[in-house]
């Protein structure tokens, strides 16, 4: 239950949505009371950590979690990612990478774990997950335009690996190795991308794709620098 507040900090979550969050579509009898039991327990718990007043309070239809501003990592993460594409459309590339980075660095471990919840565990996992991919697509972004190729074909054959129907980290190993001078390889990859898409999906690459390959196969000078 205290995950389900801490995802909607700041906001009324009702006891009918903590319900079903713990029990799902099939609670027990005395489920209302249940949640009574918890948000007491969990208000003797947060007290332990000497503040005046417990962060959870009652507001109808259910309870709210206060967090000040900068209290989860989820928040310095945003501010980051905000920092970095700011840096990113002024071409400050050192200064977006290095905020990127730290951003990235915030992550300790898959996604939530192993916890299982309803739906506004359920939510906030992917909306988690698609904020990792924007990172890692802005740190090799930043990569690409201060010309660390090196580094980035190793990392870019991990992401492709763990996740292999991402479009967008089989069009930055295209780039990186087409600048690197390695034309074959980058081609090579996207006929990895369209096996792997026809086989798991049934469907052909994205535009961008195949405009990169075409740019590729005709030895586009612009896409080289």
């Amino acid at each position: 239950m205290l995950a389900s507040l801490l995802f909607r900090a700041n906001q009324v979550v009702s006891v009918d949505q903590l319900v079903t969050e713990i029990w799902g579509d099939d609670p027990p009898r005395r489920a209302v009371d249940g949640i009574y039991v918890y948000v007491s327990q969990l208000r003797k718990f947060l007290g332990r950590f000497g503040q005046e007043s417990s962060p959870i309070t009652t507001r109808s239809p259910g309870y709210v979690l206060h967090v000040g501003p900068g209290a989860l990592d989820v928040h310095a993460f945003q501010r980051l990612m905000d920092k970095g594409r700011v840096c990113m459309r002024m071409q400050r590339y050192e200064e977006a990478s290095t905020s990127f980075q730290s951003a990235l660095s915030l992550w300790r471990g898959p996604v939530l774990g192993e916890m299982r919840g309803g739906p506004i565990i359920s939510r906030y996992s992917t909306w988690l997950e698609e904020a990792r991919l924007e990172c890692l697509e802005a740190v090799v972004s930043t990569g690409i335009a201060l010309g660390r190729h090196q580094e980035l074909v190793g990392l870019l054959r991990m992401l492709i690996a763990e996740h292999p129907l991402h479009e967008e980290f089989y069009r930055q190993l295209m780039i990186t190795l087409y600048q690197r001078g390695r034309r074959a390889d980058a081609l090579r990859v996207y006929n990895d991308a369209r096996e792997t898409l026809n086989r798991e999906l049934g469907l052909e690459p994205n535009r961008g794709l195949q405009e990169l390959q075409r740019s590729i196969l005709v030895g586009d000078g612009e896409l080289a620098s």
